[in-house]
């Protein structure tokens, strides 16, 4: 059980670090052709959701970053 645990977990991360790797290309082909993707946009419609959320959006956003600083 502990192996396939392991393995799960293997998969997560690898999965996690594509997608990282995918959104950090998004960004810099934004920047380079004029946001193709959308992600630059996305990015600041997420931003603009916080900042409309208030004390709940900083909350929020306090939350994820303690989450992503313990990976």
């Amino acid at each position: 059980m502990k192996k396939a645990m392991a393995t799960v977990t293997t998969w997560l991360n690898d999965l996690t670090d594509l997608l990282k790797a995918l959104i950090v290309f998004g960004i810099l082909a934004g920047i380079i052709w004029d946001d193709y993707f959308g992600v630059i946009g996305g990015i600041g419609k997420l931003m603009g959701n916080i900042d409309q959320g208030g004390l709940a959006g900083l909350v929020a956003l306090v939350l994820v970053v303690t989450w992503w600083k313990k990976k």
